[in-house]
Formats: structure tokens, sequence, C-alpha cells
């Protein structure tokens, strides 16, 4: 079985992530996706995510096409593909990681996943995550 690693936020859960999941899913048998846990949300974007880490864990949890969804570490990043051992590690089109540093950083823990990018966005203008904020979802 190859697994495959997803990461994000997921706040809210939409279409584009759906597209997201489908991408990986692609590079593997079994999706791991990975929540990123509410503190790591406000450190990396500066505030707190509108649903709560367990809520949007629980959606992802719900799609058919994710084998297993868990949260994100609490401190060390690599620790949970330490864990799962993907054979990829997908990384999504506006992810401020750059491919290489992150393989990189796995070579050096001793990890043998490939960092691949999914190149577009599905209709950004409508399912990205901060124009839908900005549209007033939530309020």
């Amino acid at each position: 079985m190859k697994t495959v690693m997803a990461f994000g936020t997921f706040d809210p859960l939409h279409l584009g992530h759906l597209r997201y999941f489908q991408a990986a899913k692609k590079h593997g048998t079994r999706l791991v996706v990975v929540v990123a846990r509410d503190a790591t949300v406000r450190k990396t974007k500066g505030m707190l995510p509108r649903f709560a880490e367990r809520d949007r864990l629980e959606m992802v949890k719900a799609l058919r096409i994710v084998d297993l969804a868990v949260l994100g570490g609490k401190g060390d990043k690599l620790a949970v593909i330490r864990k799962f051992r993907p054979s990829v590690v997908v990384l999504g089109y506006d992810q401020r990681v750059d491919e290489g540093c992150l393989e990189e950083k796995l070579r050096e823990a001793g990890l043998t996943a490939r960092v691949v990018r999914v190149a577009k966005p599905y209709a950004p203008l409508r399912h990205k995550s901060s124009a839908i904020k900005r549209a007033g979802f939530g309020d």
C-alpha cells in the first residue's frame, strides 16, 4: 500500500479541498490527511480558524476519499510524517512550503517521501477559504 499525505487547515472545507484530495490520491492508494491544529493556524496565519480543530477534523474524516484524517502535531512538524511514513507528501498550490527544502528536511530525518505540489487551483475565486470568508461565510 502506497501512503500519500496531504496537509491543510480546511477552514471551511470546500470543493477545492476535495479536488486537492483527489489529486493527492492519484499518487498512491491510501490518503492520510493532516488537519492543522488551532494553535498552528494562529501561529502561521495570525488568527484562529473559524471552526475548531476537532470540527474540521470530523468534516475531513467524513469524506470517502480520505482513508485516515488526523490532527497535526503540537510541536515537531515532522512527527506526523515519521509516524505514517508516506511515500508521497502532496502540497496544495498555495501552501507556503518549498518542495526542495521539505524534501531535504525529510531526508535529514531519515524519511524517503517524495514531495509534489498540486499544480493549479480549482475555481479559486469561488473555492478558496479566504475568498469564502471574505464573502461572509460563517458570519
